[in-house]
């Protein structure tokens, strides 16, 4: 099949999705109400609560939810074929992807802003709350590890990286004072701070690191853990105007402008896959159901959405109207991110031992070489067209590491805040969150936690939706098109963890793995097994509160 095709069907599914299924849930059942004041404005304290403009809100959302997830999935799913991945894409956004990230914004906007923590315990139980909290907790840690792992190691690996890095702070920061400070126009704002970060990804290429800083320092692991970690810190003290949302609203558009022009470049090449359509049911990494249902989270459906869309967009919504375009909107255009990604796995190498050789080297090595070949259809330089790729895939990692970190210093404080009023205190809770990312980076440890990234983020948009679905039934409006997603998500999810969880103990048992492996693999099955334990006992108190709503629903409607 042809990739224009793929990009049609994507774009068509956007329509119809947004325009028509979005648009009537939010004027049919959730009936936005542009007069209604939302927390934004009620609470704003200019830290966590910020009325914030929609065009604005659009690209922090964007860069928010948009990690590295949406290109590494599609591009290592495509062992399947490409036509499951294709069809999990298109499917899981329009069912269950834009609901999710649009109910999670809705919910906690109608709750005054409150996290899931909050939400869990009123909406469900008091046990709960504490489960939830732990859950989210330790699901935020694994991705502070992982992601800080795809920062480090591309800020090693690819030399002209830190400098774009660099440029993008100083235009995210400098965004902030124009449009909140100096109340300049956004437009120009744009413009001027997203040319900045243009101009540090030009000069990468001509100072990179090794350089600037020397051979030894921009290969030390440490420092650029340290230099992660320390620009995580500062997005989660810092009031969220003046770093995060800018810096994040900036760098959407370096992504932005990159699929646009990797987009056009496919209508000009239009090349057709040459991997196959399906492969097998059955690969190395597993089972088509449910693996392919967690390999390809975000670009489809993915947990973090949810934390995004309540611990922090919620709290920013100017209107209510604003919900659907920035809670549902955005993610169908990261659906168009992870169709790039499929495109560029599926049609840049000519057979599958060729795309076997380059896998072996990382996704984000046939990315960057994807990149490349399309904005090399518009006349960019092959050499800019890699680095360009690749600063897009450090832009991605390390915008989302800064709001892990801001939301694991929330966790602690509703975690701990009862044993002592410390972890109220959000330098305490940040630089516990930052400790315990640079260990895992840096022992490596987050490699054997990684398996479990994909069921747990899963998961958590399963519970997610739980959530809404209680909020939904407790208000007396129709719930079935966040019921039966979370259903499917439930049950595909919870299969893919105890099949993982089995085979790595499997492993253990058999004395096939030795040494840190055995840990690492008895580790990993434990927590794999203690997910689905959780995960069971929260959707038995959820079920028992979603019982409850539907009998006063049916006791208000006899009497």
């Amino acid at each position: 099949m042809n990739s224009v095709i793929v990009l049609v069907l994507g774009f068509v599914v956007f329509f119809i999705g947004y325009r028509v299924y979005a648009k009537y849930i939010d004027s049919k059942i959730i009936k936005s109400d542009p007069n209604k004041a939302t927390p934004a404005k009620m609470y704003m304290d200019g830290v966590e609560f910020m009325p914030t403009s929609k065009n604005i809100l659009f690209g922090y959302q964007f860069k928010s939810i948009a990690g590295a997830a949406p290109i590494i999935g599609p591009i290592i799913a495509i062992q399947w074929g490409w036509l499951p991945a294709l069809i999990w894409i298109l499917a899981g956004t329009f069912f269950i992807g834009w609901v999710q990230d649009y109910s999670s914004s809705v919910v906690a906007m109608r709750n005054d802003g409150a996290s899931f923590g909050g939400l869990s315990h009123k909406l469900i139980s008091p046990r709960a709350r504490i489960i939830l909290l732990s859950f989210i907790y330790f699901y935020l840690l694994l991705i502070a590890g992982a992601f800080g792992n795809v920062v480090v190691s591309t800020a090693i690996g690819l030399k002209a990286a830190p400098m774009a890095w660099l440029f993008l702070t100083i235009g995210g920061i400098l965004a902030g004072q124009m449009i909140y400070k100096w109340r300049k126009d956004i437009i120009l704002t744009t413009v001027i701070t997203v040319i900045i970060v243009l101009f540090g990804i030009w000069l990468g290429t001509v100072a990179p690191s090794d350089k600037v800083l020397g051979a030894g320092l921009s290969g030390s692991r440490p420092l650029w853990a340290i230099m992660a970690f320390l620009f995580c810190y500062f997005g989660a003290v810092l009031p969220i105007w003046r770093f995060a949302l800018p810096i994040n609203y900036v760098a959407s558009y370096i992504v932005f402008l990159g699929l646009l022009f990797g987009i056009i470049g496919v209508f000009i090449l239009h090349p057709d896959f040459s991997l196959p359509a399906y492969s097998s049911f059955n690969i190395k990494i597993g089972p088509l159901w449910p693996i392919l249902f967690v390999t390809i989270a975000c670009g489809a459906i993915s947990g973090w959405h949810s934390i995004v869309s309540s611990s922090g967009t919620a709290r920013q919504l100017e209107s209510e109207l604003d919900a659907r375009p920035v809670g549902g909107g955005v993610m169908f255009v990261e659906m168009m991110l992870a169709l790039f990604a499929l495109i560029i796995a599926g049609t840049i190498y000519a057979s599958p031992a060729e795309y076997g050789s380059a896998i072996a080297k990382g996704p984000g090595v046939i990315f960057a070489a994807g990149v490349s070949k399309f904005l090399g259809a518009i006349g960019m330089p092959a050499a800019l067209g890699r680095s360009y790729g690749s600063v897009m895939m450090i832009v991605l990692a390390v915008t989302i590491m800064q709001l892990v970190i801001r939301f694991m210093r929330v966790a602690t404080s509703e975690l701990l805040s009862d044993i002592s009023p410390v972890f109220r205190n959000a330098h305490v809770g940040t630089f516990i969150a930052s400790i315990l990312g640079i260990i895992l980076v840096l022992t490596g440890w987050w490699q054997y936690l990684w398996v479990l990234f994909g069921g747990a983020n899963q998961l958590m948009a399963s519970l997610a939706l739980l959530l809404v679905t209680a909020w939904l039934m407790s208000e007396g409006k129709s719930a079935a098109w966040t019921f039966y997603p979370m259903i499917f998500m439930f049950i595909t999810t919870i299969a893919a963890l105890i099949y993982t969880s089995y085979n790595l103990l499997a492993k253990v048992f058999s004395g096939g793995v030795k040494g840190e492996a055995l840990v690492g693999n008895t580790l990993m099955g434990l927590v794999g097994f203690f997910l689905v334990i959780a995960a069971l006992i929260l959707a038995a108190e959820g079920m028992k509160a979603l019982g409850r709503y539907r009998n006063l629903k049916t006791a208000t409607a006899a009497a």
